[in-house]
């Protein structure tokens, strides 16, 4: 695993099945080819809008395997390895590194809500020694709006202190900026990253290493464009395009939705298929949310075109 911090525009790339409900890798490879194309720095594969607590181990083992082995480069890839059970984080975990994989993206083990500080500190410990390999970065993964236990701010340096150069960042997906600000102030040198792009020109003006964000699987290009000018005087207005942007998605079950945008801009309706428990949305859903993006403007350049 690289040494350096990933920074920029990740996607949490979205995980499309089959009919028959099994992980459909051509289409899985074709969509993370194009969301490189479109400008992100590098991809957050198995996280939450990727649907890797419906996945199994062997299911993401497969998917990295084949993602890397058809000209995917690993050092682009953010791997989720966040699981409830130690000894599947571990197995992740390990699988990522061996691939050359730029870090992991780990969860707090979220079944067992009253859990301490010094519970989690050993959770993330036993994982790290388990692997027992200098390559491995690891990337918290805060979401308290979904896993409801997160890493508190005096976790997060007690483990900094005891692995330092391993773990090295934090995706903060608290929806809280004033948490994301203060996260960047007190672990200088820490990789900060906001869990959507509403507050990406503020995560760089404060030193953070900018987004992983969901609604990337569709408007990739605009949020790097924002990237690209965040100091310029044009940021305010590319900042509000993307919020809008993102507001709308945000009125439906964001995984469903993304995955309805994808199959009519890709012309293939089976991108419209999640996984239980998850429900696709219908197809009048989908039609009023295009209608509504485009709109405003909103569009996927090149989706339909030749994946290298």
């Amino acid at each position: 695993m690289s040494n350096s911090h990933i920074r920029g525009i990740l996607a949490p790339a979205v995980t499309p099945f089959g009919m028959d409900l099994q992980p459909d890798s051509t289409r899985f490879i074709a969509h993370c080819k194009w969301l490189l194309r479109s400008g992100c720095h590098a991809l957050a594969v198995f996280g939450t809008t990727g649907e890797a607590n419906s996945l199994s181990v062997r299911e993401r083992k497969a998917l990295l395997d084949e993602l890397v082995s058809h000209g995917v480069e690993a050092g682009r890839l953010l791997v989720g390895t966040g699981c409830c059970s130690l000894s599947d984080v571990a197995e992740l975990t390990l699988h990522a590194v061996k691939a050359g994989c730029a870090g992991v993206l780990m969860l707090p083990p979220f079944y067992y809500k009253a859990v301490t500080d010094e519970g989690l500190f050993r959770s993330v410990s036993e994982t790290i020694e388990r692997v027992a390999d200098n390559r491995l970065r690891v990337y918290l993964y805060h979401i308290p709006p979904v896993a409801t236990v997160g890493f508190s701010i005096e976790l997060i340096g007690r483990l900094v202190e005891a692995y330092p150069g391993i773990v090295i960042g934090i995706k903060d997906s608290s929806g809280d900026w004033d948490h994301t600000r203060l996260l960047i102030g007190a672990f200088p040198g820490f990789g900060v990253f906001s869990g959507n792009e509403f507050s990406l020109v503020d995560n760089l003006k404060y030193g953070g290493c900018g987004c992983i964000t969901a609604t990337a699987n569709v408007n990739a290009f605009a949020i790097r464009k924002l990237f690209d000018s965040w100091h310029h005087d044009n940021a305010d207005m590319l900042q509000q395009r993307v919020n809008d942007t993102r507001a709308i998605l945000g009125r439906f079950p964001m995984i469903s939705a993304l995955k309805g945008v994808i199959s009519r801009f890709r012309d293939d309706e089976g991108w419209r298929v999640v996984r239980p428990p998850l429900v696709e949305l219908t197809n009048h859903v989908v039609e009023g949310l295009l209608n509504t993006l485009v709109s405003q403007g909103f569009v996927m350049p090149d989706i339909s075109g030749e994946d290298e």
